[in-house]
């Protein structure tokens, strides 16, 4: 079972859920703001992906960020960035794929081929 997280109003969360429905993938999905995001959860995003692989920087969200919380997404100490992201978490860059070979995020042909090789 394939866990995707994302925000439902996501278009590219959208097109990744239709898509594992129609290549007959078993997943479920864990809306950030539905669901909550917690610590845990956002840390170890963070650890299997990295920081650069997790932030949106393209986003709405980013931008809107002042460049006092950015700068705590550059730094060493990643339990004030992960404090960031569980208050902001469409600063996370969607979807996240949570699966048994471990974590991918992003939804292109790379990601498509790995999830069928699951």
């Amino acid at each position: 079972m394939i866990t995707v997280y994302g925000i439902k109003n996501c278009d590219t969360c959208r097109k990744a859920l239709k898509w594992m429905t129609d290549e007959g993938l078993e997943h479920q999905f864990h809306d950030f703001r539905d669901d909550g995001l917690d610590a845990e959860t956002t840390t170890g995003f963070i650890a299997a992906l990295g920081m650069d692989a997790v932030i949106n920087r393209r986003s709405t969200s980013w931008r809107g960020l002042d460049d006092t919380v950015r700068a705590v997404f550059d730094g060493a100490d990643t339990s004030a960035a992960v404090d960031v992201l569980v208050a902001n978490p469409t600063l996370i860059k969607r979807p996240v794929f949570a699966r048994a070979s471990g974590m991918i995020n992003g939804f292109g042909a790379a990601q498509k081929t790995s999830l069928l090789d699951e």
